[in-house]
């Protein structure tokens, strides 16, 4: 695939200078920055301009391209790319290739050109956590977050000098970036590239950086969004929100954001995949006789939940014994897949009946207890032997937190 017309991109002319092309990348940059330009292709845009500046400012890919070659392909301004054989270090030298930079690159120096760095690099993503009561994370909802992160700095609008001044072009490196240093040895001299200590690697220098940014364009801020929750939610869960993350340096385009959900604790329900789970303590009496029960849903912890649905009437029925899970259906979590379907599904609803045996009891009551078990046979040790098939009371519990 052949290399897109990149003085078309910045619009200069073949011949133009460096300094030409600086200016008309800096200036089709800011037009175009997806921050700035409402056209849906500015993101696209944008990485086209920084390309075309990166060949255009590198005179190595830029020769590549005048000759009409990809400067962007494999082997890119590499000097042993397209060699074809090595017919002894005269074929080096036919190629344009300095035997310093062999002996460079064998004793680890950096030969090759990259160029000057961009200002304008994309913002880092950012990772932040949100605590959700139970109840939030079941029914959704609308949360604002404050974080940490970078924005553009309004005092130079990004631009990270005063009065929107250009910058210019480094003195010591003359706008490559990098500088190259020379050493003599034995076996000649070894040439090494290394980043221009003055400019830092970007080839250009800002004569008045920005007082609050530093001439970064960009400046730390905490921010406060509010971020829509969907229902169903868990611990561990995380919201992308694209574009939301820190604003990179040069007011380069922002990173993504992503929230991680964590659930606190409920003092009543337990989570079970779309189940919730309650237990209720139910006097042995009432065990034994059977009763109705009006049980507290979490749809009670919304204002604006509807009173039928913050309650469910339950019967229990006579002889009921410890550990029996009742089902209330479409009360428990609602479907996070399912809801991302456009549907609707929810999970059900668990109580657990624990009965509990009186501790307490006066000369009266143990009378009639006592009277009772002797109606019902049970007045002696033998009768614990009477139905070994039934299970006890920590067995049915386990059976039920094990389906």
């Amino acid at each position: 695939m052949s290399a897109p017309d990149y003085y078309s991109i910045l619009g200069v002319p073949r011949d133009a200078s460096a300094d030409q092309i600086k200016k008309a990348y800096r200036k089709m940059a800011m037009k175009v920055h997806p921050d700035v330009a409402t056209d849906p292709d500015a993101e696209e845009k944008f990485k086209q301009v920084n390309e075309a500046y990166e060949v255009l400012s590198d005179p190595n890919k830029r020769s590549i391209f005048d000759r009409g070659g990809d400067p962007m392909g494999p082997g890119g301004g590499d000097p042993f790319a397209n060699m074809g054989g090595f017919g002894g270090f005269g074929s080096f030298a036919s190629q344009g290739f300095d035997i310093g930079d062999l002996f460079g690159a064998m004793f680890g120096g950096a030969t090759t050109s990259r160029g000057p760095k961009s200002r304008v690099r994309r913002g880092q993503d950012q990772l932040i956590r949100t605590r959700l009561t139970l109840s939030e994370a079941v029914f959704g909802v609308t949360k604002p977050i404050k974080f940490d992160t970078h924005v553009v700095c309004n005092t130079c609008n990004g631009s990270g000098g005063v009065n929107n001044r250009e910058p210019v072009t480094c003195t010591q490196c003359h706008g490559r970036g990098e500088v190259i240093t020379t050493q003599r040895s034995i076996l000649g001299e070894i040439r090494t590239t290394q980043q221009c200590p003055n400019c830092q690697g970007f080839g250009n220098i800002i004569p008045e950086p920005c007082p609050d940014c530093s001439g970064q364009g960009r400046v730390p801020e905490q921010r406060t969004i509010n971020v829509k929750i969907p229902a169903g939610v868990d611990t561990g869960n995380r919201i992308h929100l694209q574009g939301q993350g820190e604003i990179g340096p040069g007011a380069g385009p922002a990173g993504d954001l992503y929230v991680e959900i964590q659930v606190a604790p409920h003092d009543v329900f337990r989570r079970d995949h779309d189940n919730l789970e309650m237990v209720i303590r139910l006097p042995m009496s009432l065990a034994a006789l059977g009763t109705e029960l009006d049980i507290d849903t979490l749809e009670s912890e919304l204002p604006s939940c509807p009173p039928e649905r913050q309650k469910v009437h339950m019967h229990v029925p006579a002889g009921t014994q410890s550990g029996t899970r009742l089902v209330v259906a479409d009360h428990g979590v609602p479907s996070l897949r399912a809801n991302r379907r456009g549907e609707t599904t929810r999970g059900d609803l668990g109580v657990t009946l624990l009965v509990q045996t009186p501790t307490k009891l006066d000369d009266e009551q143990r009378a009639l207890l006592a009277q009772f078990a002797q109606m019902r046979g049970e007045g002696g040790p033998e009768v614990l032997n009477k139905h070994p098939e039934e299970k006890g009371f920590f067995d049915r519990i386990r059976d039920v937190f094990s389906q």
